[in-house]
């Protein structure tokens, strides 16, 4: 994550405080960045503080703001009733946080069956969930966190190597279950759908996948590990109107000086790409070309709508 240390300023309390360029802000909340200065400019929602060179940097309460102006525009407020609608918050008494005890029991219960090695147990708490929730809340709530929670285990974990590959396998099984019998009555855009050369962790793209299903879009999966020079012929065989790539990893500087530009010059339509690695190295991406996505699913599904559909 991209941050700066502003100097010292006496006029503001600032010390040591964090602040993000807004080529991060949009990353981490999947807002452009002619918007956010829209909602500066044009509507006074959020006020940025100013570096010695006149570029905007942000807070970790602005980006709390941008996301509480998304919530609320995403509820049906209009973004000229927005700052009302902020100011009756602020208003209020704040409403009591969500529940987010049975979502880390949860958590829990599938790290103790995975530590087992327990299909069984794992397919009944996964079963469970699923009978009362809707899968994009179990993504968000359970399994997205999850596996930064088994990320940090399997780093520190003796038998982390076996665990990964015994979750990512179930998990591979259930969501390609789930895509396999979606309904093929969505008649949407077409995304090719791959992993950055080097990714074997496709988890995270397959709950994309899923979810830009539900939005109508029509996926072509080519799973883990793909070499780019291949996605030009499988983006014009299928009329694409994007190519969608994930990866948590650290890619190398090849990737993004040869082979990502050649893929947008070749197949002539928006690339995109989620997970970590469009966090880490967002910045790269951008100068090759791509649009970074980001690590929220629905965040980075409004933000590639937004750019295969600009007039909207």
């Amino acid at each position: 994550m991209y941050k700066i240390r502003m100097p010292t300023d006496p006029s503001q309390d600032v010390t040591a405080q964090e602040f993000f360029p807004i080529r991060t802000v949009s990353t981490l909340t999947g807002v452009n960045p002619i918007t956010l200065r829209a909602w500066e400019r044009r509507h006074g929602l959020i006020r940025p503080t100013r570096t010695a060179t006149g570029h905007r940097v942000y807070t970790r309460a602005d980006i709390d703001a941008v996301r509480r102006i998304l919530s609320l525009v995403d509820s049906g407020v209009a973004i000229g009733h927005v700052r009302e609608a902020l100011a009756a918050q602020a208003r209020s008494p704040s409403p009591p946080a969500a529940d987010e005890g049975p979502w880390v029991r949860a958590r829990a219960q599938m790290v103790d069956a995975i530590s087992r090695f327990d299909e069984t147990r794992l397919e009944t708490l996964y079963n469970e969930l699923l009978a009362v929730h809707a899968i994009e809340q179990v993504t968000a709530k359970l399994l997205l966190p999850l596996l930064v929670d088994l990320g940090q285990r399997w780093d520190n974990h003796p038998g982390g190597i076996a665990e990964e590959h015994f979750f990512g396998m179930y998990m591979r099984i259930k969501l390609g279950a789930r895509l396999h019998h979606r309904s093929r009555a969505v008649v949407g855009p077409k995304l090719v759908a791959a992993c950055l050369p080097g990714e074997h962790h496709e988890i995270g793209l397959l709950l994309f996948a899923l979810a830009a299903h539900e939005q109508g879009y029509r996926m072509v999966l080519l799973g883990a590990n793909m070499p780019l020079d291949q996605l030009t012929y499988a983006a014009q065989r299928t009329q694409a109107a994007g190519i969608v790539l994930s990866g948590s990893i650290e890619a190398p500087a090849s990737l993004y000086a040869e082979a990502l530009p050649t893929l947008l010059r070749d197949a002539a339509i928006p690339v995109f790409v989620g997970g970590p690695t469009s966090v880490h190295q967002h910045d790269e991406l951008r100068a090759a070309g791509a649009i970074p996505l980001g690590t929220d699913i629905t965040r980075g599904l409004r933000q590639l709508h937004l750019t295969l559909n600009p007039s909207e």
